[in-house]
């Protein structure tokens, strides 16, 4: 019995889903399992095989699938006892209006029935966990999946707690569109220059997408967008920051956030659920909707005494925390997939360790 992996979504641009399929689901991530990756070529082939090709497969073997980018095709249904789909986050359901055209006609639907007929999912959070029980079947059962966060930037902290006082300076990463609320971020750095941070500044790093959020972002004052950046740079860029800023309507993770405490920076995010998991005590949480008085919080935590060698401290125990975690869930779900294909359960172990490789110098997105 094969174990096939929706690998079509690779090679195009690196956004979460696909950076999570690496992280999580390549060949080395579930190694000591034989899995076979379907790819494709091109969004037409992609499409082709999502919605043709694994249900073909499926369908003249007895095999299992896992899905860890796209909702599986409809035409899988018939075989849903033998797919695993991986939930990032229900934004396809919760936020229809931040959604691009073309997520709504090909992703929306798809899901929607997954979630209605489908007897097991993985999720990235135990947030995302909690909000797709609300929406799939009763008897489903749900296994976390968290991915172990890698230094993929090689960020230190050399130097950080000894750095002189200068302009203010706030990072955020993440395609420019509607879902990830820049323009709240942008609005919080105006109200720091209102309280005496005259030169704070905001640097975006992130493809434009959809909508006007481009457009508005760099109308404002102290705003810098970036756009897409090589791993070097966006390296240069984290490691001249302050702060990490996330103003996301919502996220279903929120990977990068994690990944830029290798730099032992404080992190900003919004006072959610998911951002409290994923940061932990580490976090400095604020209303996006409430500039002032998020400023007002930034400000507070700056003006404490040793600030900078706090936050690499709080940044060194969560990303411990939260990888101790993550290796804990890698075992139970190589043990449900070797079940699902009928095949021994290989002995606990420690998370792979996994090669950079040349997608991971892109930046397009966040999880």
């Amino acid at each position: 019995m094969a174990i096939y992996v929706d690998h079509t979504h690779l090679g195009r641009h690196i956004t979460g889903l696909e950076r999570i399929t690496l992280e999580l689901f390549s060949a080395a991530a579930l190694a000591p399992l034989d899995v076979v990756p379907v790819t494709a070529r091109g969004v037409t082939q992609m499409v082709m095989r999502q919605t043709f090709g694994l249900p073909f497969r499926l369908a003249a073997s007895s095999s299992i699938l896992l899905c860890p980018g796209f909702p599986p095709s409809p035409l899988l249904r018939p075989f849903a006892s033998r797919v695993l789909p991986y939930i990032h986050d229900i934004f396809l359901l919760s936020r229809p209006a931040d959604l691009n055209p073309r997520a709504r006609l090909y992703m929306s639907a798809p899901f929607k029935l997954a979630l209605r007929h489908y007897p097991r999912f993985l999720a990235n959070s135990s947030d995302t966990m909690r909000k797709l029980a609300a929406h799939c079947r009763p008897d489903a059962t749900i296994t976390l999946y968290r991915p172990t966060v890698r230094n993929v930037f090689h960020l230190d902290v050399t130097g950080r707690t000894e750095r002189a006082e200068k302009p203010l300076r706030l990072v955020a990463l993440g395609t420019v569109e509607p879902r990830k609320n820049f323009v709240a971020a942008a609005q919080i750095v105006g109200a720091l220059r209102a309280l005496g941070y005259a030169d704070a500044t905001l640097e975006i790093v992130g493809r434009r997408g959809w909508g006007d959020e481009w457009r508005m972002l760099e109308r404002l004052p102290g705003v810098k967008l970036h756009g897409y950046q090589p791993a070097d740079r966006v390296r240069q860029l984290l490691h001249d920051a302050d702060l990490l800023i996330c103003t996301s309507h919502d996220e279903g993770l929120g990977l990068p956030l994690l990944e830029a405490q290798y730099a032992g920076l404080p992190i900003a995010a919004p006072d959610a659920a998911i951002f409290r998991e994923v940061l932990d005590g580490s976090g400095i949480f604020i209303d996006p909707g409430e500039p002032d008085a998020a400023a007002a919080r930034i400000a507070a935590m700056l003006s404490e005494p040793d600030w900078r060698a706090r936050y690499v401290e709080l940044a060194a125990r969560n990303l411990a925390r939260w990888n101790a975690l993550a290796t804990s869930d890698r075992n139970v779900v190589i043990a449900l997939i070797a079940k699902l294909a009928g095949r021994q359960a290989p002995p606990r172990m420690a998370a792979p360790t996994i090669q950079p490789g040349a997608n991971e110098a892109r930046l397009d997105g966040t999880t």
